[in-house]
C-alpha cells in the first residue's frame, strides 16, 4: 500500500472553507500522526499570483511522486475553476497509479456539473470522480447527489469539523444580526438587507454586522438605497479573535444562502451558542433540524426570514434553547476530534496505516510556497 500521504489543498492563511478545514485538521496534529506532504495549490490575490502558486505546485507535486512513488493523494476541491486546476494533478497521480481521495467542498458542485459544464465537461468530472479512490462529501445530501454523479459506490460522507469553544457567559445579546461570509447575491445577501429595513420600524434598535469580503460596493449602494447605513456594519474580512467576539455579542446568526456545501460559518456559529436562521439547501438541513436547533427557511422568501428574526429578536428564551440544543449537536457530531478520526480511517482503509509514525515528530510541512 502507499507509504506516504500528498495533500493538495489551499494555503493555510486563505479566506474560506477549505483553509479553515484543514487548519482544525492540523491542530488535532494530523500531520504529526502520518507521513503528509502539504502542497499549496491556490492563494488569495490576484490572477498572477494564483497563476504562480499553481505552477509552483505542479512542479513540486511531480517532483514528490517521482520521489515517493507510493503516495497516495488526497485532494481538496471545490466547483469551476479549483476542480479544473485539481484535474490536472489527479490525471497526473493517477498516470503515476497513486491512489486519490477527491474531498469535495463549496455548495456550487451540483449547479457547476449539471448547469455550466457541457457534455465533455461533465464526462471529464466523471472520469476522475469514477475512478477515485474514495470520493468524501460533506453531508447525506451530498452523498444522495454525488451518488448519481458517479458509478463509484466508495463515497464517505465526513461532515466539516468545528472546534466547540468553552461554554461563554450570554452577554446581552438583544438586537446584533450576524453574517459571515462572502457578501454577494448567491449568499443571499440582499433578502438580508431587505429584512433589516423592514424590522426597522417595530425594532429600531436593530443593527446588522455584515463580515466578509465580495461585492461590497453594490452591497453598500443598496445599503444607501434601502437608508439603513446607520444599522448595519461592515467590518471586512476578520480573524478568529474577531470572529469570537462577535459571535459572543450577535443575538443570532443568519446565512440566507441560495446554495451551500457544509457552511463552516454556521457550524461556528451553533458550536458559540448563537441562534441561526438558515436557508435549506445543500448539507444545512443535516445539520439544523427545523425549530428544534435552529431555524430554516426557503432562499428568497424575504416575509419568512422577517418573521423568524422577529420572534428571535424578542423571545430571549427560545434563542437559548435553540442555541442549546445546536451546540449539542455540534458537539456530538462535528467535534474536530470525531470527524479526524473518520479521515484517518479512509487513509487506514488505503493502507496508509502501516504506515502510520507512532508519536513520530511533526510530518514534514513543505510547503509550495
Amino acid at each position: 500500500g502507499p507509504r506516504r500521504l500528498i495533500i493538495l489543498g489551499t494555503a493555510f492563511e486563505t479566506r474560506g472553507g477549505i483553509a479553515a478545514v484543514v487548519n482544525v485538521y492540523r491542530e488535532q496534529e494530523l500531520f504529526r500522526r502520518w507521513s503528509i506532504d502539504y502542497v499549496v495549490t491556490h492563494c488569495d490575490g490576484g490572477a498572477v499570483r494564483k497563476l504562480a502558486t499553481a505552477a509552483r505546485a505542479l512542479l513540486r507535486f511531480i517532483a514528490l511522486l517521482a520521489e515517493r512513488r507510493h503516495a497516495a493523494v488526497h485532494v481538496h476541491c471545490a466547483s469551476r475553476a479549483s476542480f479544473w486546476r485539481k484535474a490536472i494533478f489527479m490525471a497526473i497521480a493517477m498516470l503515476a497509479g497513486c491512489p486519490v481521495i477527491f474531498h469535495l467542498h463549496g455548495g456550487g458542485f451540483a449547479q457547476f456539473y449539471e448547469k455550466e459544464c457541457g457534455r465533455a465537461g461533465r464526462r471529464v468530472i466523471r472520469f476522475f470522480l469514477d475512478r477515485a479512490a474514495c470520493v468524501i462529501v460533506l453531508s447525506e445530501r451530498w452523498r444522495a447527489w454525488m451518488a448519481g454523479a458517479t458509478d463509484n459506490r466508495r463515497i464517505v460522507c465526513i461532515p466539516n469539523p468545528v472546534p466547540v469553544p468553552e461554554e461563554s457567559p450570554a452577554l446581552n445579546r438583544r438586537n446584533i444580526v450576524l453574517f459571515l461570509g462572502r457578501i454577494e447575491r448567491s449568499k443571499g445577501i440582499f433578502d438580508l438587507l431587505d429584512a433589516i429595513s423592514a424590522l426597522r420600524v417595530p425594532n429600531p434598535e436593530i443593527r446588522l454586522v455584515c463580515a466578509g469580503d465580495g461585492e461590497l460596493e453594490s452591497v453598500k449602494q443598496y445599503v444607501e438605497r434601502l437608508a439603513i447605513g446607520d444599522a448595519v456594519d461592515f467590518p471586512g474580512w476578520i480573524g478568529a479573535a474577531e470572529k469570537r467576539s462577535l459571535m459572543s455579542r450577535a443575538a443570532v446568526f443568519v446565512l440566507p444562502s441560495y446554495a451551500e456545501g457544509m457552511p463552516m460559518s454556521l457550524l461556528e456559529a451553533m458550536a458559540a451558542s448563537v441562534p441561526v436562521i438558515a436557508t435549506e439547501v445543500g448539507g444545512i438541513p443535516d445539520v439544523v433540524t427545523d425549530s428544534v436547533t435552529g431555524f430554516l427557511f426557503r432562499p428568497g422568501d424575504t416575509a419568512k426570514l422577517e418573521q423568524l428574526l422577529c420572534r428571535l429578536m424578542y423571545d430571549a428564551g427560545l434563542g437559548e434553547r435553540i442555541a442549546r440544543a445546536a451546540r449539542d449537536v455540534i458537539r456530538r457530531r462535528f467535534s474536530a476530534q470525531q470527524v479526524v478520526a473518520q479521515l484517518e480511517m479512509v487513509y487506514a482503509g488505503l493502507g496508509l496505516a502501516d504506515h502510520l509514525r507512532a508519536g513520530a515528530p511533526a510530518g514534514r510541512l513543505r510547503h509550495a510556497a
